[in-house]
């Protein structure tokens, strides 16, 4: 997958893939069409930051959720 491009798929396997890595929470309710293309760039941080540690305190899930909560289109 190129993430280098803004598109909608991008988007769709950078959200599986951090939830597929915080198997812990409760994304169930949390779908890609919920993301606007225009977050692309926050959304890449986040799934960098994600797919580089191995580990995470339950503060730091707590963290990632808020801020996926905050690119939501409202």
């Amino acid at each position: 997958m190129d993430l280098t491009q803004n598109t909608a798929e991008s988007v769709e396997f950078m959200v599986e893939a951090i939830k597929d890595k915080l198997k812990v929470m409760n994304f169930g309710a949390i779908k890609s069409t919920h993301f606007d293309i225009d977050m692309y760039e926050e959304l890449h941080d986040i799934y960098r930051m994600v797919m580089k540690k191995t580990n995470f305190s339950v503060r730091e899930m707590e963290a990632i959720a808020e801020e996926l909560g905050k690119l939501r289109n409202k």
